[in-house]
């Protein structure tokens, strides 16, 4: 029986803009767009970024000590980020690993 994968959801919010989120096989969200987008190939370009593009990820301990993720693009625009806090660095690194990060 082959792996289940990720999946990349793309839909339109209550406002009309598009906008993307990451599943995981058990549906639980492990990465999201942090901004609604007018064009529906925009939203796309940004959820497909490649492992190469120059972007750079930080992580960080949330106020309630979860560790998080977040991806900024070359112009400093947060491009994704993630969807839940994680125990350790380690966690949110791994999760981030599914959203393009490479180490």
């Amino acid at each position: 029986m082959p792996a289940k994968k990720d999946t990349l959801d793309i839909y339109q919010d209550k406002r009309g803009e598009w906008r993307w989120r990451r599943k995981s096989p058990d549906g639980s969200l492990i990465g999201a767009a942090c901004e609604g987008y007018k064009d529906k190939a925009d939203c796309e370009k940004n959820a497909k970024r490649p492992k190469t593009a120059k972007d750079k990820w930080e992580f960080y301990e949330d106020k309630v000590g979860k560790w998080r993720w977040r991806r900024k693009a070359s112009n400093g625009k947060v491009v994704g980020a993630a969807a839940s806090g994680f125990p350790s660095k380690a966690a949110a690194e791994e999760n981030a690993g599914k959203n393009g990060f490479s180490g």
